[in-house]
């Protein structure tokens, strides 16, 4: 089993430098590496979906001993790497019959790779490698289509990454500097400054709270898949080292907890008012990172149905005639792909049926009691929303001609996956738990036809402006500080 985990992580490396040798294969070849992890990630679930307990018996590889390079798979894993190869196998299924080059696959499996290494690691250094590598090839992807826009957009995506990884480079060090050794469990014991400073670099990489508005501009900008692929999984790479720590550390549970409630609110709270479709996704991409920290025990399960449904809503509102939901209510949209639209906002609603229904039950079951009001806040927000898209108008027949070839391919793919995934959780289909999901979306359609449909309120884009985001993770680093001496009594 070593042997082949070992196998595993190098081969979306391999096989990204063999494309350059047999580029006619590119596709097939970065096809079949999706595949291949789809089926590693399933074996990690060898008895049962592990929802009470996803860290349960581990597999461990002690890479240097010393210096407690570790990497770890579990259930916890499994998740975090079935979302990453379901999202870049559709990604892939859509770009099949574009013009994409051997580059572009080259650099979408090596960022591939990079993500799942950062899913396994168990030490501070590995993930930092992986973080930077994940750095490049998502530059090198926003930047593809070099335009001025693009590479604008992708160096001030670097810049910002490689500023918070420098804050996280600080916190390595000073756990190192503690214990002489990277591993996480290191953080116990190290001083507050030192998890002050990897949060922050976690929290920046991530897109959660203030240090992640990077992300929507970033998101909201790059081509429809390469959005979709950012969304659906990259980002989760931040993420989801905060929640191995959370659950290896009881001491650092209530740190993440807070900043998932806090995330939760702040991006759903301009996703409400904003009127550009891919910026609104761009803010659920921020407000359902938050949902995946607010209860870490059952966060890979709701990482899974996030990233599904929300590469699937990138590639329908890419293909869309316009970003603005004025101009979109003026117009008519084919009925499948409306169908295809109702049915991601149903499962990012929590509506039942669909995998973002149990994620969301299962996740308000493990929220502390003072979550409880504000997780549900983020709720009502998202059932708002998600009706923009859902009362938009449909027709039979309209323009399909500029749905492309890959298109329904990946979206089968995508919703499909929303669909079976609801055997994870299937004890979610109580009567209670079926009617709160059903008022929270009923109410929150209601709060939209009646109230936000007709505002027009412009939120402040100040803090997303460039020269402000360093300023940000500054302010950030000073709330991690105080809530780090408060929380661990020193």
């Amino acid at each position: 089993m070593n042997t082949l985990t070992i196998a595993w992580i190098a081969l979306p490396l391999f096989v990204g430098f063999v494309i350059y040798l047999v580029p006619r294969l590119d596709r097939h070849l970065a096809l079949g590496v999706a595949l291949i992890s789809i089926a590693y990630a399933l074996q990690l679930f060898p008895s049962g979906f592990a929802l009470d307990n996803p860290t349960a018996t581990p597999l461990t590889l002690n890479l240097l001993d010393n210096f407690g390079i570790t990497l770890v798979l579990d259930a916890l894993s499994g998740y975090f790497i079935l979302t990453n190869a379901l999202v870049t196998a559709a990604i892939i299924l859509y770009c099949w019959h574009s013009n994409k080059t051997a580059f572009f696959y080259t650099q979408v499996i090596i960022l591939f790779g990079s993500v799942n290494a950062a899913f396994v690691c168990a030490d501070f250094i590995s993930l930092y490698v992986a973080l930077e590598v994940i750095s490049i090839a998502t530059f090198l992807l926003i930047a593809y289509p070099r335009t001025d826009r693009s590479i604008w957009v992708a160096l001030r995506y670097l810049f910002v990454s490689n500023t918070a990884m420098l804050f996280y480079l600080i916190g390595a060090a000073l756990v190192y500097q503690t214990h002489q050794s990277f591993a996480y469990s290191g953080l116990r014991g190290a001083p507050p400054e030192a998890l002050a400073f990897i949060c922050l670099g976690l929290l920046a990489k991530g897109g959660i709270f203030v240090s992640g508005l990077w992300l929507p501009l970033t998101h909201s900008e790059s081509e429809t898949p390469v959005s979709a692929l950012l969304s659906g999984s990259v980002v989760k790479a931040g993420v989801f080292p905060l929640v191995r720590c959370a659950l290896m550390l009881p001491e650092i549970d209530p740190i993440v907890r807070l900043f998932g409630v806090s995330t939760a609110l702040l991006g759903v709270g301009y996703a409400v008012f904003e009127k550009d479709t891919k910026r609104i996704l761009a803010f659920h991409t921020v407000s359902q990172l938050g949902f995946i920290l607010a209860a870490p025990e059952v966060g890979g399960f709701y990482a899974l149905a996030h990233g599904l449904v929300k590469s699937a809503l990138f590639l329908i509102v890419g293909i869309l005639p316009s970003r603005n939901l004025k101009d979109l209510r003026q117009m008519s949209m084919a009925t499948p792909l409306w169908i295809a639209l109702v049915v991601a906002s149903f499962s990012i609603s929590g509506f039942p049926l669909l995998s973002g229904f149990g994620a969301k039950v299962l996740t308000m079951k493990n929220l502390a009691p003072w979550q409880i009001i504000g997780m549900n806040l983020a709720a009502f927000g998202t059932a708002i929303s998600f009706a923009k898209f859902i009362f938009l108008p449909h027709q039979k027949q309209t323009g399909n001609s500029s749905i492309q070839p890959g298109f329904w391919p990946a979206i089968i793919l995508l919703l499909g996956g929303l669909v079976l995934a609801n055997v994870v959780y299937y004890e979610a289909y109580t009567l209670w738990n079926i009617l709160k999901p059903l008022i929270t979306i009923g109410l929150g359609w209601i709060a939209y036809l009646l109230i936000i449909q007709g505002l027009a309120i412009k939120l402040s884009r100040t803090a997303e402006q460039f020269e402000h985001l360093i300023g940000g993770m500054s302010l950030v680093l000073l709330v991690l500080l105080g809530v780090t001496l408060k929380w661990l009594d020193i």
